[in-house]
């Protein structure tokens, strides 16, 4: 059985300061499961920005949304387990091809005893809405269908998890397998500002509609009391998951 703070994944990017970083991760690391680490971070610290993590004894998500073929992808999802993280991105609009050689290269060091990050496919990024996924990206597909149709490759591919908002989830939830890892962005509290998420939801929402890990981001980094702003969103969803 799951507890509240493991439904929470905080996301470390817009940090540029590597002891407000530790500082961050030491007051929080109490309210939730696993820190998210995308490409800003990483690219500014490297891999040594996973050790901060490693020492408050939690989860490393690697937020790099791979995405190039299919050879490339596989040898950096068997890269991505030799830094110990336990969940990591791939671009599903990468092609089947592309995960199932992912998902191989998980399916290969299994084999050898080690344990792989599990796979989760990025279906429509929470920044994109009808009129960019229409008019800029040429897709004629509603953002909906869009997102469904790109979940049902990823599991088709044998992904362990998709990256979905939770504005779609309600419909796209009900085309997915129970056992698959809903990972759902874009979560504000009531009366946060949304940045340049368009797609958002609270955090109880998200849950009742079936994610399974939230990401948060500057709802809790921006925060004058990190800490703080953590256990609100624990509250928020306390009594939710007290009848899940």
């Amino acid at each position: 059985m799951k507890n509240p703070s493991d439904f929470i994944a905080i996301a470390l990017d817009n940090l540029e300061d590597y002891g407000h970083i530790k500082n961050l991760i030491n007051q929080t690391k109490p309210f939730c499961s696993i820190y998210k680490v995308g490409l800003e971070l990483f690219t500014r610290f490297g891999p040594p920005i996973l050790d901060c993590i490693r020492d408050a004894d939690r989860g490393i998500f690697l937020d790099l949304k791979f995405h190039d073929i299919p050879n490339t992808v596989a040898k950096a999802v068997i890269a991505a387990s030799q830094l110990g993280v336990q969940y990591c991105t791939i671009h599903v609009q990468g092609g089947k091809a592309m995960m199932c050689a992912a998902v191989a290269a998980a399916k290969v060091l299994r084999d050898r005893g080690v344990i792989p990050p599990k796979l989760i496919g990025v279906t429509v990024l929470t920044s994109i809405d009808e009129h960019c996924l229409r008019n800029e990206l040429n897709v004629g597909l509603s953002v909906e269908q869009q997102v469904q149709s790109l979940a049902q490759l990823a599991v088709a591919a044998g992904m362990d998890g998709v990256v979905c908002s939770a504005a779609d989830l309600p419909k796209v939830k009900k085309t997915l397998p129970n056992a698959l890892e809903i990972i759902t962005p874009g979560i504000r509290c009531s009366g946060s500002t949304v940045h340049d998420q368009k797609r958002v939801a609270t955090p109880k929402d998200a849950i009742a509609n079936g994610a399974t890990l939230l990401v948060i981001g500057r709802e809790v980094t921006l925060s004058e009391d990190p800490a703080l702003s953590v256990q609100e969103i624990l509250s928020n969803i306390s009594t939710l998951f007290k009848n899940i």
